[in-house]
């Protein structure tokens, strides 16, 4: 229980990362200090001022404290309600607070056998309690907090206040696509059956992964504010020593995770886009023994347009294969303009000489890294401009890679040749597919399935060759180690 707690609902608020996980570790090289100091000080100032208005909202005599709940981006609220009844209140349509309200406390075992009061993890929008039914399934209750609908319109509309105020003062930063994604995103999240339904889109589309486990959804005990799904345990996906003491291959895990987002990203279109730790379990399952990644929170997904995943899939071909002049064909299709090559280190996180060296190519270094950090302030106005400048469906498409390559750094294994072949192998597949859509012709339907198979052929030699060179340098590096340090006769 303690691991699903952990899992589900870390303490701090999901959706920092939409706001603050942008701008580290993206950029190239050093730029003005001065525009660094103004850019940090912007910083500070807009997560002082949002939360001071937090403070504002639900101390002002107006407002009821109880109204705790919807902030979803730039400070972490605190979700102290007690809400283990809200289940029957949701179902019902019961205001809350109210008499029945209370009268139907006492009835909370008319659907559970068992209901527990202490929630397993809590966030900004919900909190999940265990819970068991009368059949014997154990089930994961997720309940929406009591006036979160009412109190997220007056959290957009002070977002959008404050985004105004920082654009009078620093005309060069813009953040209004800020205000525009909440604005479409936040509505979707708050609907726990839309949340039902992605789970079950992403469960048919991946059918084939047999190490992928979505959560069943139990339809006919949920709501648009209450979710009843299986309840499935297991260990964060960052959590190394959970992996060591359940003896999962780290490598394994990183390489099932890119297959996964490889596949939702380039072949389908369709982006479970809030993979933090909490929402990405491991586990081995106690039926087979078999590893599985365990996908949980499907309240935000990103939809891809044709055009804008096969403009996607043609600029990861060229950075994979270092196909420059194809690099900025595609970055500039994506809207990147004149700043491709900040776009294209912000979607790598790599160095714009790590990029024109070829990415698969150069492994992250320990400098590199840090270079990107200290100097990723410095091109903070070039960033805004540049988020504001590509499509709406680019932004939460940086916020997933940059959640991705977190977990693939706490796991130690970032930026694997290995990796890159299977976008690769992902790209091919996605845009042979559009090509054979696009034709009646079957003799260029046959050459194109030719070429795509071609293509893999070499992948799949590249790959071979790659580990025969690992097992050749593994080999010698044993012989020199059996040379320097000979058995004891």
């Amino acid at each position: 229980m303690r691991r699903w707690r952990q899992a589900k609902f870390p303490a701090s608020s999901r959706h920092q990362a939409a706001a603050g996980s942008r701008a580290p570790r993206l950029c190239f090289p050093r730029g003005s200090g001065d525009m660094a100091r103004r850019a940090l000080k912007l910083a500070s100032w807009t997560s002082m001022a949002l939360a001071a208005s937090g403070v504002y909202l639900y101390s002002n005599k107006y407002l009821d404290l109880n109204d705790f709940g919807a902030v979803r981006v730039g400070r972490a609220v605190a979700t102290t309600a007690v809400i283990s009844y809200d289940y029957l209140t949701s179902l019902r349509s019961v205001p809350y607070g109210s008499e029945e309200y209370l009268q139907l406390r006492s009835k909370i075992h008319d659907l559970f056998m068992s209901f527990d009061d202490t929630p397993l993890g809590a966030a900004s929008l919900a909190q999940v309690h265990k819970a068991m039914l009368h059949d014997g399934r154990t089930v994961a209750v997720k309940v929406q907090h009591p006036k979160v609908q009412a109190q997220s319109s007056k959290d957009i509309l002070l977002m959008e206040v404050l985004v105004l105020a920082v654009k009078q003062l620093f005309p060069e930063f813009e953040f209004m696509w800020l205000v525009d994604e909440a604005k479409k995103n936040l509505p979707l999240e708050l609907d726990f059956l839309n949340e039902g339904r992605n789970a079950e889109k992403v469960a048919q589309m991946l059918k084939h992964f047999d190490f992928l486990k979505v959560p069943q959804i139990y339809w006919e005990l949920s709501t648009k504010r209450v979710l009843l799904m299986e309840f499935v345990d297991g260990g964060q996906v960052n959590d190394r020593d959970y992996m060591e003491r359940n003896k999962i291959d780290v490598n394994e895990i990183s390489r099932h995770l890119g297959k996964m987002y490889s596949e939702m990203i380039f072949v389908n279109g369709f982006v479970h886009c809030d993979p933090h730790p909490g929402n990405v379990l491991v586990r081995k399952c106690p039926g087979t023994g078999k590893v599985e990644i365990v996908l949980l929170d499907h309240g935000l997904y990103q939809v891809l347009t044709e055009e804008f995943r096969l403009d996607y899939c043609h600029l990861w071909q060229s950075l994979i294969w270092t196909d420059m002049k194809s690099v900025k064909k595609y970055s500039q299709r994506l809207g990147a303009g004149d700043l491709y090559p900040l776009f294209t280190c912000m979607l790598t996180a790599r160095s714009w000489d790590s990029v024109n060296r070829g990415i698969g190519q150069t492994p992250v270094t320990a400098t590199e890294d840090s270079e990107i950090r200290n100097n990723a302030a410095n091109y903070l106005p070039q960033i805004s401009h540049l988020l504001n400048l590509v499509p709406r469906q680019m932004l939460l498409i940086f916020k997933t890679n940059d959640l991705l390559r977190g977990i693939e750094a706490a796991l130690g294994t970032r930026a694997s040749a290995t990796s890159f072949l299977n976008m690769s192998r992902c790209c091919i597949k996605a845009l042979a597919a559009h090509k054979k859509k696009n034709t009646h012709s079957f003799f260029r339907r046959t050459q194109i399935s030719f070429s795509e198979a071609f293509n893999l052929w070499q992948i799949n030699l590249h790959e071979l060759v790659l580990r025969v060179k690992g097992l050749r340098l593994a080999s010698w590096v044993l012989a020199l180690l059996c040379w320097l340090f000979p058995a004891p006769h």
